[in-house]
């Protein structure tokens, strides 16, 4: 029995799939987060973008491609739609022309949801876009601690001179005080580097690096329970770069990596965050012109589902 008190996705034996809202699993839109305990938010912005443009273009499509999903989760029994107030409030106005401008407007876009005690849960967009949801997380939280899923650190000093990309935010966040470092972990690194020393500025800082080698041929449920006890005891923030999946299940990316993660090992971290004190999380770096099946964009929107059913106050029904 649905509860009438919650927003409902929009039914396939109301609305054939291929019909109904454009917005996220085809729930009601609103303009603003007020009421809402959860928001699914846009961010179409690629500015950051290194290699492969197109990001900018996955909000639209990821939302396209989830309309398939159904408000039941029948493998962890959540039920999210029966205990959350849930909408998708629409796209973050960015600047295209600009991108400092654009970190001004999406941390203040993201300021007026924490105002309503909303989680966001974004879809991106290139990573760039975590340096101004973690400042505005920051605000309402303090430091923040992370599960990050992504083939690259996202550590550089600079790109090109510039201190903002999306091959930095991490380092920005870090030296910011937006994370708390010491419940940071980072799954998944993997590909050619510079030197022998990649990642170590991450573990400099705190940061668990959990290599892609180290996922390879195993199921990541014994690892979830270490990071749990990593980043437990405080507000902790889902950051999932959809290249720390391999290019095999997620092609529709800028900087592939092969050897990557597998599909099942993205359901187990995510699904390992459960009782954690998730405050928002993203799903960034789809890139649709490289995604000409959709299904980059489909698994995108399956693990949004997946982190809205992690989140804080969801319902089990075993």
């Amino acid at each position: 029995m649905k509860d009438s008190r919650f927003n409902q996705p929009l039914g396939g034996n109301e609305m054939p799939r291929f019909g109904g809202p454009a917005t996220m699993m085809r729930l009601p839109a609103q303009e603003t987060a007020a009421g809402l305990d959860v928001a699914f938010i846009g961010v179409p912005f690629d500015i950051g973008t290194s290699n492969r443009p197109g990001a900018r273009l996955a909000p639209r499509q990821i939302r396209d491609e989830s309309r398939m999903l159904r408000p039941y989760n029948v493998a962890t029994f959540a039920a999210p739609f029966e205990s959350l107030q849930v909408a998708d409030i629409g796209d973050v106005p960015i600047n295209t022309f600009n991108l400092l401008k654009s970190m001004d407007i999406i941390e203040a876009f993201y300021d007026d949801v924490l105002e309503h005690n909303c989680k966001p849960l974004t879809l991106g967009g290139d990573h760039t876009i975590a340096l101004p949801i973690l400042r505005a997380l920051r605000k309402k939280y303090g430091p923040i601690g992370m599960v990050h899923v992504d083939a690259h650190a996202d550590i550089n000093d600079q790109m090109f001179g510039e201190k903002i990309a999306h091959g930095t935010p991490f380092r920005r966040a870090a030296e910011e005080g937006l994370l708390d470092c010491n419940r940071v972990v980072q799954i998944g690194l993997r590909g050619t580097g510079y030197s022998a020393d990649e990642f170590d500025w991450s573990r400099d800082q705190g940061f668990r690096v959990v290599p892609a080698e180290d996922c390879w041929h195993k199921s990541l449920t014994p690892l979830m329970e270490e990071v749990r006890a990593k980043v437990g005891g405080g507000p902790v923030y889902i950051s999932f770069d959809v290249d720390g999946l391999d290019p095999a299940y997620a092609p529709g990316t800028g900087t592939a990596e092969i050897a990557g993660l597998t599909v099942p090992q993205g359901l187990e971290i995510i699904r390992g965050c459960r009782g954690l004190d998730i405050v928002g999380g993203d799903m960034v770096e789809i890139s649709p012109p490289y995604d000409t099946t959709g299904n980059t964009a489909l698994l995108g929107a399956n693990l949004l589902f997946e982190m809205l059913c992690v989140m804080p106050g969801v319902r089990y029904d075993k």
